[in-house]
């Protein structure tokens, strides 16, 4: 992405990021077992709406394939861009909740996962890892880093855990569009890629497995899965690089 270089525009994307931080934790109050994933979408537009914002996914395009959703929702082994409809929610199921909204012209997105109900002590661990390797992550988006630093801080986390990370699907900068470079891999060398610099917001989402790397796209052509059918998790915060260290945006005060 083009740094930001006006006060305001870091001002914007933190009402931005404030707006989701919002909608995402009135959304989760009603995950539960047995709400159809078309609900779960119903109550995340109403949200977004309410905020005086607008659904940043729903019309989105990559090619000819136009996303019909407000929120990606995706159940074990989808990894990312689940398509909500008639499904409902079941006890141990393993479920990742991407948002998106544009506010004053810029994007604000993140996601969380979580195991729903009792859930297997293996989905869990893979969710907390998860949820850890985004913490380390955002800790290394700082100025004179490397995007490569992000992805070692992430990689190394879960690897050794016995996790898989995905690597067909990366984080990206975000702004005044919702996809802007650089690619943000969950893998990587230290010292490697991007240069971080003042202004660069960024969009961190380790997407990880209970198994291998490799996933494949579905015949809607949205819904990512696992190649071998494993569980995964997906994490995302948008972070600002600023010159005391990262600011997460979506998250609430």
């Amino acid at each position: 992405m083009i740094p930001l270089k006006e006060p305001w525009e870091l001002t914007v994307m933190r009402t931005a990021g404030r707006k989701l931080a919002s909608v995402v934790a009135q959304v989760r109050e009603h995950v539960a077992v047995d709400i159809t994933t078309r609900d779960i979408d119903r109550l995340t537009e109403e949200a977004i709406l309410a905020a005086g914002a607008r659904p940043a996914f729903k019309g989105y395009k990559v090619g000819r394939a136009v996303f019909p959703a407000t929120i990606c929702i995706s159940i074990n082994e989808q990894v990312v861009h689940g398509i909500p409809g008639k499904r409902r929610v079941a006890n141990g199921d393993v479920l990742s909740l991407d948002f998106g909204l544009v506010y004053g012209g810029y994007y604000a997105d993140s996601a969380f996962t979580v195991v729903v109900g009792e859930g297997a002590e293996e989905d869990h661990a893979l969710v907390t890892a998860t949820r850890d390797a985004l913490e380390l992550g955002i800790e290394k988006a700082r100025v004179g880093g490397r995007v490569g630093d992000i992805g070692h801080a992430i990689e190394g986390h879960v690897r050794p855990r016995g996790f898989g990370v995905v690597t067909q699907m990366v984080g990206h900068g975000i702004g005044r569009k919702l996809h802007e470079p650089p690619s943000v891999p969950n893998y990587g060398k230290r010292g490697t890629g991007d240069l971080l610099k003042v202004g660069m917001v960024l969009a961190i989402e380790p997407m990880i497995t209970r198994g291998g790397d490799d996933t494949k796209i579905l015949g809607d052509q949205w819904t990512v899965v696992t190649s071998d059918n494993s569980r995964s998790a997906h994490f995302e915060h948008t972070v600002a690089i600023t010159p005391t260290g990262p600011e997460i945006l979506t998250q609430l005060d």
